[in-house]
């Protein structure tokens, strides 16, 4: 699951240095506060949860003005407290990383792929990316067969039912995958909630062996899905999950994924390189 991309300079790093360009050069333009909080966020870029002194040490700013950055990015929701004191990246900055990564050229670029695939394949196969707890659906393309469910572009199915929800969290970091889990939790009942968390965990030990998540008539009794993450080179990340759904009576589960799980893997490779 892991990729080799090159190592780029930490976001945090060139935020810093930014920062302190604007000061030497008097820029009055700059809003210097906008600038600390935002480099606040930046700090979660490779850390899930980091508490109030380490971000105080890895911005380098005092600590009564963390303080404030804190309550009032935790009070707009890019923020959020943990149980065990410590600070995560909130439902607000999900949100707009999703908004950003649905309007990516990737989407535009990858339609007339997933138009072939499906075609040539005889299924129906979708690009989606996990917003508060659903999966937003960002490509669609339908098989000739007749399915149940007609999902469009915009459609919201959820993460813990569908092979493409229980892909995007395989392959998400920590980071996402506890913000996953959190919106899940504020939305859920007690029993959905644990019955969720049960099946993404599966779902994350069959993708680490397997390479692909699967859902049988857990979503929608007379459908069966695969699903792959697709990994976008350009930002050295999991930005979507791709799937591809048939009618369930047509196919036995295992003899469906050995025949489409190769060609969905290839596939999303190619979106992912924009080749």
């Amino acid at each position: 699951m892991t990729k080799n991309v090159s190592v780029a300079i930490p976001l945090l790093n060139r935020m810093t240095t930014m920062l302190e360009q604007s000061k030497e050069e008097n820029d009055r333009q700059f809003v210097t506060a906008l600038g600390r909080g935002l480099s606040l966020l930046a700090a979660f870029e490779h850390d899930n949860r980091l508490t109030h002194q380490q971000l105080c040490q890895m911005t380098d700013l005092p600590k009564a003005t963390i303080t404030r950055l804190i309550h009032t990015l935790t009070t707009l929701g890019f923020l959020r407290l943990t149980e065990h004191g410590q600070y995560q990246l909130g439902s607000s900055a999900v949100r707009l990383s999703a908004t950003a990564w649905s309007r990516h050229d990737m989407i535009a670029a990858a339609e007339p792929l997933l138009r072939q695939f499906a075609s040539e394949n005889e299924v129906s196969v979708n690009v989606a990316t996990e917003v508060e707890g659903e999966m937003r659906y960002h490509a669609c393309c339908r098989s000739p067969a007749r399915l149940s469910v007609n999902l469009q572009v915009g459609s919201a199915v959820p993460v813990a039912r569908t092979a493409i929800g229980r892909a995007f969290y395989a392959t998400s970091t920590q980071a996402r995958q506890a913000v996953i889990i959190k919106n899940l939790q504020e939305q859920l009942s007690t029993e959905d909630y644990d019955h969720a968390q049960t099946a993404l965990a599966s779902a994350a030990e069959h993708y680490e062996k397997y390479g692909y998540t699967i859902s049988d008539g857990e979503f929608s009794n007379d459908i069966l899905a695969v699903a792959v993450g697709v990994y976008d080179v350009a930002t050295g990340q999991y930005t979507y999950s791709l799937n591809a759904s048939v009618p369930s009576a047509n196919w036995e589960a295992d003899e469906y994924a050995a025949m489409i799980v190769p060609k969905l893997q290839a596939l999303a490779e190619r979106i992912g390189s924009g080749v």
